[in-house]
């Protein structure tokens, strides 16, 4: 993405924010192979933006989207499919997706998506569902979704799904997307991924608890992330968001953030973002 691509501002569909984790602790392992997780979600003003057009045919298409992704595979696809069939309704959708967010990145492109099918398509088949319900059906396609169902950056715990929500700094982030793509059941079956780290409480993480225990085997394995780490790590301090592929730094302002990624831009595709605790989904009018 080049600086500023997929501003949020800017689309006139339905949108799909990015999320960045702030922190990630691995706290235990359930006995079904999930792991048990502590992290932070805030949203960024950049992300995808999708458009609904609904039918009565009660078939659901998805007509423009990622080529790399086939249709029934997408997200967006088994999200649309998955409230239809939970509520029986005989309604359709062509959906077009405009992708501007890196695919296995670690912003949530895909769950985004999800939820914004979800949300969307809730109130245009006049379905009435409650969030609650509509996270719940998030969940089941990704860890991630309730969270951007809810639209509230939040402290999570479980797999991802126990939600609070907080009020956080809003800063400007400079994120760069090093070109490979990491596996994040890849990265929760290393044998050496620390699954025992101590949990913490939400005021830890503001008194500034913020590691991320993928890092060290996201780094070993994948040599694009720690070059783009370490490069990112001349203008601040850089954290991985997720399992990766993205690394961000937080800055003071939008100047401070740009100065940094012309400095970087001729290295790694990326993007200027500002954080958000708010998701623009929730104020989307029909």
């Amino acid at each position: 993405m080049r600086a500023r691509e997929g501003l949020l501002s800017q689309c006139d569909g339905w949108p799909a924010p990015a999320k960045l984790n702030l922190m990630l602790r691995i706290v235990g392992r359930r006995p079904d192979g999930y792991h048990l997780l502590q992290s932070v979600f805030q949203f960024l003003d950049v992300g995808d933006c999708l458009r609904f057009q609904p039918n009565a045919t009660g078939l659901i298409r998805r007509i423009r989207g990622p080529e790399t992704v086939a249709a029934e595979a997408d997200l967006v696809v088994r999200a649309a499919k998955r409230l239809q069939k939970a509520t029986g309704t005989p309604r359709g959708v062509d959906i077009q997706v405009d992708k501007h967010l890196p695919m296995g990145g670690g912003l949530g492109g895909g769950s985004s998506d999800a939820a914004t099918t979800l949300v969307a398509l809730n109130r245009l088949w006049d379905l009435r569902l409650g969030v609650d319900e509509l996270a719940g059906l998030g969940l089941a396609l990704g860890a991630d979704v309730p969270v951007f169902v809810r639209g509230q950056a939040a402290w999570a715990e479980g797999v991802g799904e126990k939600l609070t929500p907080v009020e956080l700094p809003e800063p400007w982030y400079l994120v760069l997307a090093p070109e490979c793509h990491v596996s994040t059941p890849a990265v929760f079956a290393a044998p050496d991924l620390t699954r025992n780290s101590p949990r913490i409480t939400i005021a830890d993480f503001f008194a500034g608890s913020e590691a991320n225990d993928c890092l060290d085997v996201v780094l070993r394995d994948y040599p694009p992330v720690r070059d783009a780490l370490e490069a990112l790590e001349a203008y601040a301090p850089a954290r991985l968001t997720g399992t990766g592929a993205c690394v961000f730094a937080v800055f003071p302002s939008f100047e401070a953030a740009e100065d940094a990624w012309r400095g970087l831009r001729t290295q790694y595709p990326g993007f200027v973002a500002r954080g958000m605790n708010r998701s623009p989904l929730l104020d989307r009018k029909v």
